[in-house]
């Protein structure tokens, strides 16, 4: 399957060091060849590269990788392809405007049988990852023609994941450029960076970074991946079912579907 990759931070922080170890993956040391992408917000702005493809081998990923863009919240995706062709519009993470705001989703698993809401927000490519998303738009939309507080906003996204759930394996991920949403249905974990920081070593390929020399001491940054990305340092794992709400690099929410 694929792998996930998110941010929630503080202050605008660089994550090229967690996107060159989930590049790694793409191709190298894992077998997600089938392209990738990654958004950094920016205020209300979106930056999104994407490359159908594998990403240890993509220019557009060595773009990135040497242009340490600094963003509060990241969204990161490298696809193994089980449904939809491999191409552009098949590749994470989709985005779409709602209420005047980028919304961006990039999700792990499949889904069989969903029958999605297409009232409004339309797939472009053909896969289920893409057809979940806009039936999650789609519903907080018709629940929601308005922008409301995220914590009104919380019930519907975790009613829907517990939807979506039932249709096989969805681990995802979604912003709209304040918060990040989480939800696991197989795999997923995290890691808090705060000080006192220290340094921190990737599984992936023999990069070392010390945190205390690119940070301060009032930083906080979240990192949510697939897999833990370093091997020196405690992920927690979430269990299935789980679901958390970042914003700042703080958990805001967090509870289970059962």
């Amino acid at each position: 399957m694929c792998e996930l990759l998110g941010m929630s931070a503080n202050v605008p922080t660089d994550i090229v060091f967690s996107f060159t170890g989930l590049m790694q993956r793409g191709g190298r040391t894992g077998p997600h060849r089938d392209g990738w992408g990654i958004a950094f917000y920016e205020g209300r702005g979106l930056r999104l590269f994407q490359d159908p493809a594998a990403s240890s081998e993509s220019q557009v990923a060595e773009l990135v990788q040497r242009y340490p863009i600094k963003s509060e919240v990241v969204i990161g995706h490298i696809r193994q392809a089980n449904v939809g062709k491999v191409c552009l519009a098949n590749t994470h993470p989709f985005v779409r405007e709602l209420w005047g705001r980028n919304w961006c989703f990039a999700h792990n698993g499949q889904l069989a049988g969903l029958q999605a809401l297409t009232s409004f927000y339309r797939p472009v490519g053909d896969t289920d990852s893409e057809a979940a998303f806009c039936d999650l738009l789609n519903r907080v939309r018709k629940r929601f023609p308005e922008p409301v507080p995220v914590d009104q906003l919380l019930p519907i996204l975790v009613e829907a994941c517990a939807v979506y759930r039932n249709h096989g394996v969805f681990n995802g991920l979604l912003s709209d450029g304040d918060w990040l949403f989480c939800f696991c249905s197989s795999k997923l974990a995290h890691i808090t960076r705060r000080a006192p920081f220290g340094p921190a070593r990737l599984k992936d390929v023999d990069v070392i970074v010390d945190f205390q020399a690119e940070t301060t001491p009032n930083d906080v940054v979240t990192v949510i991946a697939t897999e833990p990305l370093t091997e020196n340092e405690t992920w927690s794992a979430y269990q299935p079912g789980d679901w958390a709400l970042w914003c700042g690099g703080e958990c805001l929410a967090s509870g289970r579907v059962d």
